[in-house]
This record gives structure tokens, sequence and C-alpha cells, in this order.
């Protein structure tokens, strides 16, 4: 027996692993944060500021007031008109273990709620439910959050965090892109306010129409915000790209959002737009132009477009 390999006499012990969730590593600075003080500092590391990606339930807890949200069509499921299998493995089964793992309701939950008493209609894309990819229901749930504020006349928020158009679905998916793309249409005719929120990551064709059509847009710092990634684009011009291509930064620097805003000023920055849109004298005064705390009248966008 080779003497490396002899082990008698030595006294072994088992190796010690540090159980999942009790310890992240910042992909920035690698400092070792834990996990416990990165849920109290929402998701951010303390020592560079850079944003983890945030639960859904964590997220909407931080934005909206407690007790008032009223999600709605959590019972719709997608179909399989495609027979779409990936490694022998059905697209319906794909949806049911999603479900499963993350819960009903597929890539997007949208409810009734109110932040900072201005009621809203608000959605947020669930980045955990296959990639927050958008398919026939997460369409459909777009549009019916549009419908919803069009006949109480709430301001619309998304929180887009987002793949893309669900493959799985073909042409299906590609269709919601002009489906809520239309019913977002209709609010801007009616003036009834629409704010777009950014997340890491939001592309394809998400980016390609809803996320992008906000009378005011906003965006978390250092999110990936475009159609198709880097290295394709690279690979498809030639060339390099510049330092921070397609970061929120390098998108606000260039005119296509018109804030980034830090996870823990996000809800005041909210607050104080809903509140811009309505008309109010103050940060403590509710809206006085119409009943449900929202203005009739037209105002410019954020980013001069006149959306509003």
């Amino acid at each position: 027996m080779a003497w490396w390999s002899r082990t008698g006499g030595l006294q072994t012990e088992s190796k010690k692993s540090v159980p999942k969730g009790i310890w992240a590593k910042c992909e920035r600075c690698s400092t070792t944060i834990y996990d416990g003080d990165l849920d109290t500092n929402l998701r951010v590391c303390k020592s560079c500021g850079h944003h983890f990606r945030m639960p859904t339930d964590g997220r909407i807890e931080m934005i909206i007031d407690p007790g008032v949200w009223q999600e709605h069509d959590t019972t719709l499921e997608s179909a399989d008109p495609l027979g779409f299998r990936v490694d022998g493995k059905r697209y319906s089964d794909s949806i049911k273990s999603a479900a499963k793992k993350v819960g009903p309701g597929d890539a997007y939950r949208a409810g009734t709620s109110a932040i900072g008493g201005i009621p809203v209609e608000v959605g947020f894309f669930v980045f955990e439910f296959m990639g927050g990819s958008m398919g026939s229901v997460v369409g459909e749930k777009i549009a019916r959050q549009f419908e919803r504020a069009l006949a109480s006349r709430r301001p619309a928020i998304v929180f887009s965090a987002s793949g893309g158009a669900r493959m799985q679905e073909g042409v299906l998916s590609l269709m919601q892109m002009a489906k809520t793309s239309a019913a977002r249409s209709r609010l801007r005719e009616a003036h009834v306010p629409y704010i777009s929120v950014l997340l890491h990551p939001t592309t394809g064709g998400v980016a390609a129409s809803i996320a992008m059509l906000g009378d005011i847009i906003i965006a978390e710092p250092d999110a990936l915000i475009g159609f198709a990634g880097p290295r394709v684009i690279e690979q498809t011009i030639r060339q390099q790209l510049p330092p921070g291509f397609q970061r929120s930064e390098f998108l606000l620097e260039h005119g296509m959002v018109d804030m980034v805003v830090p996870r823990g000023d996000l809800r005041a920055t909210l607050e104080r737009s809903l509140r811009w849109f309505a008309g109010a004298p103050g940060e403590s005064g509710h809206a006085a132009a119409g009943s449900n705390g929202v203005g009739t009248d037209p105002a410019p966008g954020a980013n001069g477009t006149g959306h509003a």
C-alpha cells in the first residue's frame, strides 16, 4: 500500500457544510452576507449596493400598503396547444412542476392595492416561475389588469422581470406583445397613468413591448434591460460593446429610462410619482382631482413623450 493512502492512526472528521439559505455571497464584491441581514436590507448588499434578485412575495410586501392586496385571476392556467416537449418532458408537466414549487398564477401576479393610500392596479412578473416568461396567461392577466385600471381610472403599475416570450407556446406567446401593447394604448387614450418598473433582468419580448411603454419608466440599479443579450449582439455586429451596455445606468444616460432608483427608495418614488399624476399638493395630502385619488386631466410623461 502506498504511503499516501495510509490512514491508520489518523483521526478523520466528517466535512461540515454550511446549510443552504444561511449565507449568500455578493456577486459584485464577494462579501459573505448572513441571509437574514440580507432580507432585512431588502436583498441589497450593504458593502457595495449590489441588488440581489428579490422574491416576488417579498417585493409585494415591500411595495404595497399592508392589508390591501386583493389578487385577481389566480386560477388561469396555460394550455399546451402545440404539444411541446423538451428532452421528453411535456410543457404541461413543466407548468405543473413550476406551480407546485412557486404557487399558482403562472408567471404574473396582478391585484388591486394601494401605495401610500392611493389606489392602484399593480402587477408583478414572477421570475421564479419559468424565468418570468410571457405566455398566454401572462398576457391575459396584464390585459385584464389594464382593463380594471381603465374602468376604475386607477393608475397601473407593472414590475417586469422576465426572460421574454415563452418559447413553449410558439407564436401564441409572441401575440401577447401586441395584446398587452394594445391594452396599454387604451390607458393612454383615456389619460390613465401607467408606470413601468424594470427589474433584473427585463429582456426579450417583454422589454420589446409592455415594459418600455410606461409614462414613467423606472429601473433598479444595474438591471439588465434589452431585447437580445450582449453576447448575441456582439456576435451579430462583430464589434465589442461599450462597458455597462444594456444596464440601467447606460439606458438612463441614453434616454431609454427616466430614472434609476435604489430598492430602498422605490416605494417612496412610486408614491411621489402617483401624487404627481394626481395633482396632490404635498406628501401627506391625497389627490383631490378624482374620487379614486387620480386626476383625469392629461399630463406630460416624465420622459417628455406626453403619453399620460
